[in-house]
């Protein structure tokens, strides 16, 4: 951090300011008022004062930095709040220049957006990649207030990449890293695709010198033997246009090196593959003629079939429209062709901050803006149930990927979901009860299960249940951070209601074991010994009891002895079992190791942080286990036990074809789902194959494993481990 300097009581006018300087005020009073202007100015006189001695990096003065990042918002047509923070967004963590100076100057909207963007250094964090997570939440949440917040903070970012050459290589790469998997994607989720394709860029460069430079240089030796071609197609695109009155102008499109790359990986297609391609963009005055210019051009040349997409009917989600197409060309390449009105290329190439003109509630914004309230305001509705700025920043990262999937619900709602969204994720983007209670869904009037991915274009209903609710495996069907935030709440309630019951249970019993009972317990010395615990309510003891980071013996003893009783003296074993219902969740699992099932003896085993594992009494395991007997829960299944339970079946066949198929019928028409299937032994005539299965009970696997000993294809059949 640089040094900082004594603030004076005024601050002296600059007479004559610096090249850069004047150079912003020229681009301002293009769209400011003259009043405006000079706030700005006074803006950079205070700017400069408080910054005074300190450098960059490169040894340039440190104003020249906060400058530059106002003259890129400048360019963006931003109002003067937005300028003059850009100009201070440093001073309150790096100066002597404080909030209510700020404030008292330029007002409470400047302060809220300079300490929108002020860095996180002053806060302490277990590691670096906390510290750029939390960093990384608070912007986000900052957003939710203020867009221009981000717009700032991006500009930032782009200044700093611009000049990335003074930084030393281990930073040079961090920050490149960082610039590629966040601030690029905000960029184009925001619409900000001039912004965007920059940032990757020079991330790219940054990251991957070499392979940027290669690129680079193939590009302008392809771009030099091409230019004949491409100006012989723009000349054909202008007449075709013309003689249909359409007013438009045609510019040529070069993909920069890092699209090229990103391609070459994703779609696993060599150089000269993804540049053997022609790229146009037609830019008419208006939406009727969007349509007709897309006829033109398909007079010109032949469409592909299946590459038309309408943008324009069905905005993406960050508020991009344009039509596109691909056409036959005349040089045994396609033409890609983007056809968009004006204003549609000002929100493609600037999005949120295309014709900039703050918008307050009650005033419309253009579609890039109001999408991105829209994705910022539910930022804030999951960051309240993400405890973990890691998880929220994973979640967050998620819809950032550009590629969606446009769906319609029943009434014709569009929504935009993430690339590789399913039916639930679906669910949960109409409304989290619907998520919560999803049972199945309509695609088209097909009826899917809820796993299954979707396609744009198709019409989703979701099929609801009120008894219906998360479970675990949901996780592992949604790709929307939205939908994985809502299922892990909705666990960790059900998780800490059901360890609180259970821890409940497990209390009582150990009570019960010395002749005393929760309630005879005074409230005083329960709430002393709570206290003493550092437990704000009885539930969070009971809680920390069925998730094995304490055993219930001992905290029997201890409220007795506090009790003033002695528990030793009078040390009886209780013979009543806590039994197992198949409702608990989150506190119980079952041991890999011996796959328990309702009907098997069985033991638990207090573990701590997980709860109570599951084994049955013959399990190889147990003889180690029973060598801590103050963590061995005596256990029983309850006579109604609910639910489907993971055994494995090691069943011996005749090595023929069409054999697994025979045998996954069999279990299937017990009524078993099979949910992992391998083979472990093979030779020429025989196979040993290692079913994972689920059953309700002893009795229903009994079913399964005579249904399949039937066939005549099997040999032999039984439990594994025995």
């Amino acid at each position: 951090m640089a040094t900082t300097v004594p603030w004076p009581v005024r601050a002296p006018a600059v007479s004559q300011p610096p090249a850069d300087v004047r150079a912003l005020e020229h681009q301002l009073a293009a769209y400011l008022p003259a009043e405006q202007v000079t706030r700005v100015r006074k803006a950079y006189e205070t700017g400069a004062l408080a910054h005074e001695g300190q450098t960059r990096k490169s040894g340039e003065p440190y104003i020249t930095h906060p400058v530059a990042v106002a003259s890129i918002l400048a360019e963006l047509g931003m109002d003067a709040e937005t300028i003059i923070a850009a100009i201070l967004h440093d001073t309150l963590e790096d100066t002597t220049l404080s909030a209510e100076q700020i404030t008292a100057e330029f007002g409470l909207t400047v302060i809220e957006l300079v300490d929108g963007v002020t860095k996180l250094d002053k806060v302490r964090f277990r590691n670096r990649q906390e510290a750029a997570a939390e960093s990384f939440r608070k912007m986000l949440l900052a957003m939710a207030r203020d867009l221009r917040v981000i717009l700032i903070k991006l500009a930032d970012r782009l200044h700093n990449m611009r000049t990335l050459g003074a930084m030393e290589p281990d930073a040079r790469r961090r920050i490149a890293r960082e610039t590629l998997d966040i601030y690029a994607p905000i960029a184009q989720r925001l619409g900000m695709n001039r912004f965007k394709a920059e940032l990757q860029d020079l991330g790219f460069r940054a990251l991957f010198p070499d392979r940027h430079r290669v690129i680079a240089e193939r590009i302008r030796s392809v771009l030099g033997n091409r230019r004949e071609a491409m100006a012989r197609i723009e000349v054909a695109l202008n007449a075709r246009l013309e003689s249909e009155q359409i007013p438009h102008r045609v510019v040529s499109r070069i993909k920069s090196p890092y699209s090229i790359y990103s391609k070459m990986r994703s779609e696993h297609k060599s150089f000269a593959q993804v540049m053997d391609v022609y790229g146009f963009r037609v830019i008419v005055d208006s939406v009727p003629h969007c349509y007709h210019a897309l006829g033109a051009v398909h007079g010109l040349h032949k469409p592909l079939d299946g590459r038309f997409r309408d943008f324009i009917a069905i905005p993406k989600a960050n508020g991009y429209q344009s039509l596109h197409t691909v056409l036959f060309g005349p040089f045994g390449a396609p033409i890609e062709i983007q056809i968009r009105t004006e204003d549609m290329n000002a929100v493609a190439e600037r999005g949120v901050a295309a014709h900039w003109v703050y918008k307050t509630d009650a005033t419309p914004a253009n579609s890039a803006q109001s999408r991105a309230r829209e994705w910022v305001s539910g930022l804030v509705d999951r960051e309240t149930q993400t405890p973990s700025s890691l998880e929220f920043i994973e979640n967050v990262k998620v819809d950032l990927f550009p590629d969606e999937v446009y769906l319609f619900t029943p009434k014709g709602q569009i929504l935009a979901l993430p690339r590789n969204a399913t039916a639930l994720d679906f669910a949960y983007f109409v409304h989290t009860d619907v998520g919560g209670h999803a049972v199945a869904a309509r695609a088209d009037k097909k009826l899917v299960p809820l796993r299954t991915p979707l396609v744009s274009g198709q019409t989703v209903e979701i099929i609801t249940a009120p008894s219906a609710a998360p479970s675990p495996q949901w996780l592992g069907w949604v790709v929307s951070g939205r939908a994985r935030t809502a299922i892990r709440h909705h666990l960790k309630r059900l998780q800490h209601e059901d360890a609180v019951e259970f821890g409940h249970r497990m209390l009582d019993r150990a009570l019960d074991a010395v002749e005393s009972s929760l309630e005879s317990i005074p409230h005083e010395v329960l709430d002393r010994y709570l206290a003493e615990q550092k437990f704000k309510r009885l539930e969070e003891l009971l809680a920390d009891i069925a998730l094995g980071n304490r055993v219930a013996d001992t905290v029997a003893q201890a409220l007795l002895t506090a009790h003033g009783e002695h528990p030793h003296a009078t040390r009886l074993r209780s013979s009543e079992k806590i039994l197992i219902t198949g409702a608990e969740r989150g506190v119980l699992s079952f041991g890999n190791c011996c796959h328990p099932l309702p009907g098997d003896e069985i033991m638990g085993y207090l573990s701590a942080g997980k709860g109570i594992v599951v084994h049955r009494v013959e399990c190889p395991n147990v003889p180690e286990l029973r060598k801590s007997p103050e963590r061995c829960i005596e256990i029983a299944w309850d006579a109604d036990v609910q639910g489907d339970y993971k055994v494995e079946l090691r069943i011996e066949v005749a090595n023929k074809p069409g054999v697994l198929a025979q045998v996954a019928a069999a279990i299937a028409e017990a009524g078993s789902n099979i949910e992992n299937v391998e083979y472990k032994e093979r030779d020429v005539m025989t196979a040993t194959m290692l079913f994972t299965i689920e059953v309700k009970n002893r009795k229903h696997l009994a079913d399964v494993m005579r249904r399949v000993h039937r066939l005549q294809v099997v040999t032999a059949v039984r439990r594994h481990p025995v």
